[in-house]
């Protein structure tokens, strides 16, 4: 079969029947009693979404894998039966986009839609939305891609005269040209800047729907992976510090979950009255505040449940539980080391290879090419492991902000207890930044990843966009997430090692 890797498309087949079976674990897993048979669609669409998520962080690994599988070849289009990679990409791209701006929106406002409708009402409600955001994008993909959707690629013109096949070659630093010492315009060294030209052609609308949404992806991945990146382990690592020493006394237990009591009747009576304001059809902004105070106060009872629960293990397995309890805070602190050690190797690789030009060394680069050495898969299992820990990052780091921002909506996911909605808006989330995980991993590693069909696309194309490739040309969204992360592990020296204090009596803003 020449060059064609049948070995590669085995595993990618095994591989995508494996994510799909994990996606359906997780999803059957985590959902909440209240959506067990029911809510099909929205459980397709975050099946699939999942999916489509993990298959695309995969691609990059298989990617390198397919160039691999030319290596025998001269030239790259000798290679006509390896994977067409360049196309599987912007067909999971294309599908990402449209997951993430049309289909998911469209199963959040039917989940979400008033149960007291019908079934036919609540699709056309949702079907309203969904067309005018898609009205909207139609006509801003457009009108960008009429205008200014077209790369920049900055060439020099070289040229050489033509000269009888010499018998030996007389080439020097000096001399690196046919024609003569004062023939130098051949050489991009020694080339003068009248040798500088600009090559302007139209990008597809595709590459450009890729490029758009990679852009939208950026903006979230440099916020929440840079926040993510340093929280991530470091959450870890001070759950350990502020776990629970010793189990309390009975009498500790009855007070503190008196007080609890309390504060769970106060949510009760403060989300009621929430509900019948949304009744009145009265949700201004101080509603949405409000909503957002409960919800955050709602997730931190839980949490003050939850660690109640470990601090005074009941049953008649109680010891059992607290030495689980403590096993699991060990656990915590050795993934929290170990996720330390890897963002710093993440921070580093940033710095010493993408913000210092020319890099100071290709670092992870040339680690993932020796493990290659030592084993062929043993480097692209590696990769795809750091590929994958940028995502892990990004869903951290949105959590912790959402939290404590107020414009950010919280979408917890918890074990057993997660409702359709918040499925989805995480599933959207995830997909919207694998893009840029993508893009971002792709130039992060371009020593390692050089001439594959994802540096086609996510290198020489998105960073020669008119309009876009200034942001990509100074690094801004490399810069974004190292101040963040920074700046994040300021926070954690500064607060992590602290408990959070109990708050007073819950109030609704008036």
């Amino acid at each position: 079969m020449g060059d064609f890797n049948l070995a590669l498309v085995i595993v990618a087949i095994v591989v995508c029947v494996l994510v799909f079976i994990f996606n359906v674990y997780l999803l059957v897993n985590y959902q909440h009693p209240d959506d067990a048979n029911q809510a099909y669609f929205p459980k397709f669409v975050v099946v699939l979404g999942l999916s489509v998520a993990a298959i695309s962080i995969l691609m990059l690994p298989a990617d390198v894998a397919n160039r691999q599988a030319c290596r025998h070849a001269i030239y790259n289009g000798a290679c006509n039966l390896t994977l067409p990679m360049k196309d599987l990409w912007l067909a999971v791209y294309i599908l990402d986009a449209v997951l993430v701006f049309f289909v998911i929106p469209f199963a959040m406002f039917y989940y979400e839609g008033d149960q007291d409708k019908s079934v036919g009402k609540r699709i056309q409600s949702a079907l309203i939305w969904v067309i005018m955001t898609a009205i909207v994008c139609a006509l801003v993909l457009g009108i960008l891609y009429g205008l200014v959707g077209k790369v920049d690629f900055t060439v020099r013109h070289l040229s050489s005269t033509t000269t009888n096949f010499p018998t030996s070659w007389e080439f020097s630093g000096g001399q690196q040209c046919v024609g003569g010492s004062g023939v130098h315009q051949c050489s991009a060294y020694l080339a003068n800047e009248t040798s500088e030209k600009t090559w302007t052609m139209r990008t597809t609308f595709p590459e450009y729907v890729v490029a758009l949404a990679t852009i939208v992806g950026s903006v979230l991945f440099s916020i929440f992976g840079g926040v993510g990146i340093a929280c991530l382990p470091l959450g870890l690592i001070f759950s350990f510090i502020r776990r629970p020493k010793a189990v309390i006394t009975r009498s500790q237990y009855i007070k503190e979950a008196t007080e609890l009591g309390k504060k769970a009747r106060e949510l009760k009576k403060a989300a009621d009255t929430l509900h019948q304001e949304e009744r009145s059809g009265s949700k201004g902004r101080k509603w949405r505040k409000n909503v957002k105070s409960v919800e955050k106060e709602l997730l931190q009872l839980e949490e003050d449940v939850k660690l109640l629960e470990e601090m005074y293990p009941q049953g008649e397995k109680a010891e059992t539980s607290w030495a689980l309890t403590v096993l699991g805070y060990l656990a915590k602190l050795v993934l929290g080391i170990l996720g330390f050690i890897v963002s710093v190797a993440w921070v580093a690789h940033i710095v010493i290879y993408l913000l210092i030009n020319p890099p100071l060394h290709p670092f992870l680069n040339e680690v993932f090419i020796k493990l290659d050495d030592l084993w062929g898969l043993l480097g692209t299992a590696a990769f795809a492991f750091f590929c994958f820990y940028l995502l892990l990052a990004v869903i951290a780091g949105a959590m912790m902000l959402g939290l404590r921002l107020v414009f950010i909506t919280i979408h917890p996911m918890k074990w057993g207890a997660t409702l359709m909605n918040s499925f989805l808006f995480n599933v959207g989330l995830i997909l919207l930044c694998s893009i840029s995980v993508i893009q971002f991993c792709s130039t992060a590693f371009g020593y390692y990843a050089q001439a594959t069909a994802a540096q086609e696309i996510f290198g020489h194309t998105l960073e020669s966009l008119r309009g876009i490739k200034y942001l990509y040309k100074y690094n801004v969204f490399q810069i974004a997430f190292v101040v963040l992360a920074g700046l994040t592990f300021v926070y954690y020296a500064a607060f992590g090692w602290r408990r959070r204090k109990p708050s007073g009596k819950f109030q609704l803003s008036s």
